[in-house]
């Protein structure tokens, strides 16, 4: 059996200090908003510190996963540890999603019971909130577009920003018409987005973490593909999916038309390489080569 593996991932130099630096910013309008919330007895600003808070949580997260990935393979973790982000991910989305049910349940509660917010409270916070998210967006911008798990954080963050417009819309309406009720409504959007976001990013990671195949990827068009190599008579036996969000592998079997040397079937396996590289993203293969052997020929084998 013959294994060969390919690696052609191209990284940018994510900085991590960066994510510190946004860390830091969310823990201050996060703590600002509470105590602005509690004292103004504004349910949004509460709501969107709790937003806040959870992409603090996302942010250390992604800072943490972003040192253990780099960690190298051992022979007790062969792959190093580069799915905890994916786990981050995981407990991130679901922790988002149980937050915003709890802000549905408060808003519903405090839309039949309305009563007096200091909109100043809320405006001037609000406004923190757009000036901290946009530095922290900023700071993240170079980094998200060369890394999901940053570009990730980068969404997250300007999401926020949007959602202290939002909050400062609300504590304008309060101060200039004392519409109060629309403290409720606000919250009641914000949270709508949160179970959107949350439930968005917590299927994506449990597919991931379920070695889902990739939704990018046909299986049917591979194969077609990798058959018109010379020298291929049936790749079989399929198995992709993502290790992480950078890392996209495909391990099967290639039952070759030929009875060939190891030699030649390197050239055969480069050719293969390039192929699921170039048009499918695919960064490692693994294959094993065989010449009709009595095994299933099935695209998908039950292991």
């Amino acid at each position: 059996m013959e294994h060969e593996h390919n690696h052609k991932i191209h990284k940018h130099n994510v900085e991590g200090k960066n994510l510190v630096y946004s860390i830091l910013l969310n823990v201050v309008i996060t703590v600002a908003q509470v105590v602005g919330g509690i004292l103004s007895g504004s349910l949004a600003l509460i709501s969107d510190a709790l937003h806040n808070f959870s992409d603090v949580l996302s942010l250390l997260f992604s800072y943490v996963a972003h040192k253990l990935s780099r960690r190298k393979a051992s022979i007790n973790q062969t792959f190093g540890l580069k799915r905890a982000e994916l786990i981050a991910a995981f407990v991130n989305a679901f922790t988002l999603v149980l937050v915003a049910l709890y802000l549905v349940y408060e808003a519903i509660s405090r839309f039949f019971h309305p009563h007096e917010i200091a909109s100043d409270t809320v405006i001037w916070l609000a406004l923190l909130g757009i000036v901290v998210n946009g530095a922290s967006v900023l700071l993240l911008k170079k980094d998200a577009d060369h890394n999901l798990n940053m570009k990730s954080a980068y969404l997250h963050l300007l999401t926020d920003m949007m959602a202290s417009v939002a909050v400062l819309v609300g504590g304008l309406l309060m101060k200039y018409y004392q519409i109060y009720w629309i403290d409720s409504v606000m919250t009641l959007l914000i949270a709508i987005y949160l179970i959107v976001v949350g439930a968005d990013l917590l299927q994506k990671s449990t597919k991931m973490l379920m070695l889902f195949t990739p939704e990018h990827i046909d299986i049917k068009e591979m194969v077609r593909e990798v058959h018109k190599i010379p020298g291929v008579r049936k790749l079989h036996h399929i198995h992709v999916w993502h290790l992480n969000e950078e890392e996209l592998h495909l391990e099967a079997h290639l039952d070759c038309s030929e009875d060939i040397k190891m030699s030649e079937f390197n050239v055969i396996l480069h050719q293969l390489e390039e192929v699921l590289h170039e048009k499918f993203g695919i960064n490692h293969v693994n294959i094993q080569p065989e010449f009709y052997k009595e095994d299933s020929k099935n695209f998908i084998v039950q292991d």
